[in-house]
């Protein structure tokens, strides 16, 4: 266990407090995903999105375009945006699962 929190704290990913009992919270430059709790550790990792003041906005594409879009939320996301967030999943799962 040890060895996953000193990956995650490499790729300079967090850990938030939450009051969920089932998932844990995992953080990075305002991109969040929900990781499932397992009794010896984490399970399956949630599709990663952005962290907004009504929760979580969700990658969507439209026509080749692609939104961000959450409760009472939606923007365009830029080519920068889902490029980090694509490499936020990726270090997360490689943190988690090695």
């Amino acid at each position: 266990m040890l060895e996953i929190f000193e990956r995650l704290a490499a790729a300079g990913i967090d850990l938030l407090p939450a009051e969920v009992t089932t998932h844990f919270l995992f953080v990075r430059g305002g991109f969040v995903s929900l990781v499932e709790r397992r009794d010896k550790g984490f399970g399956s990792v949630g599709a990663a999105g952005l962290m907004v003041e009504s929760g979580y906005a969700a990658l969507l594409w439209r026509g080749g375009e692609s939104f961000f879009v959450g409760k009472g939320f939606e923007r365009r996301a830029t080519a920068e945006e889902v490029t980090g967030l694509r490499r936020f999943e990726a270090d997360l799962r490689g943190a988690l699962h090695g």
